[in-house]
């Protein structure tokens, strides 16, 4: 099974590289790769457009979207890929914006995509499908912030004098998600995140929470300092500069708590 598993790893590796250039040949000319989403919500809803002048939705967009809204996410993996693979096939060979899956307000700015067939083969589409359906989880995963297990947190904090954040999630939580992708891949909130923090991701439906902490929701942030004393415990998702309040005012009381002693 393990062979098996590395196979398969393999495979879709090639495919999604493959992919990859098969959508800078076919789709790149339209589709933009990445934009953050907190910028494409400034250019939609903010600007019509008139900041980044997009001529189709960016790969970002179209990997969150058609995942969420084809098919079962939550469901086996490998036929939600053929579902989504699927449908995108269908609608480049049969562009219809009634049968879009990104929002109102973002199609109104785009005209109908001319159809592909008999310019783009099936088998390049099933390429750029597997390209397209990763897009979404590599973009967090390389311009994210990197999680440690707390163990190897508390080390770092005490080596590097930080503060250690731990993100209480699950791997369903919609709020979860949408502040990966919308803030925790925002380059200042990496970069502060990075240069005073050691951050940490628990998904409570697997682990408990170290310290006996306890959280009703999530996401839910907590501070703990190198010594483990929790410093803050607060609930709810955020966006960016309220995160970066959150951020400021977590080293405040560990600044505080050391002038007390």
């Amino acid at each position: 099974m393990k062979i098996l598993g590395l196979c398969l790893c393999i495979v879709l590796n090639v495919l999604a590289n493959d992919g990859k250039i098969l959508f800078e040949k076919h789709c790149v000319s339209c589709h933009t790769p990445f934009v953050p989403m907190l910028k494409l919500k400034e250019n939609f809803l903010e600007h019509n457009n008139t900041l980044l002048k997009l001529k189709a939705p960016t790969l970002n967009q179209l990997s969150y979207r058609l995942k969420q809204r084809i098919g079962d996410p939550k469901g086996d993996e490998e036929m939600h890929r053929m579902e989504v693979t699927a449908f995108m096939s269908d609608y480049v060979y049969h562009p219809d914006k009634s049968k879009s899956v990104c929002l109102d307000e973002v199609m109104l700015h785009f005209k109908t995509m001319p159809s592909l067939k008999g310019k783009v083969s099936e088998d390049a589409l099933d390429r750029i499908g597997e390209y397209l359906y990763d897009f979404d989880e590599e973009v967090i995963k390389s311009k994210g912030i990197q999680f440690e297990g707390f163990d190897v947190a508390v080390n770092l904090a005490q080596k590097e004098h930080k503060l250690i954040m731990i993100e209480a999630m699950t791997s369903t939580c919609h709020f979860c998600r949408k502040m990966q992708r919308e803030v925790m891949i925002d380059k200042e909130v990496v970069q502060m995140i990075e240069k005073s923090f050691v951050p940490v991701a628990i998904d409570i439906h697997k682990n408990s929470l170290p310290l006996g902490i306890k959280v009703e929701v999530t996401p839910s942030f907590i501070f703990v300092d190198a010594q483990k004393n929790v410093l803050m415990n607060v609930p709810g998702a955020w966006g960016k500069k309220d995160f970066l309040a959150l951020l400021k005012e977590a080293k405040l009381r560990s600044k505080r708590r050391k002038n007390e002693k």
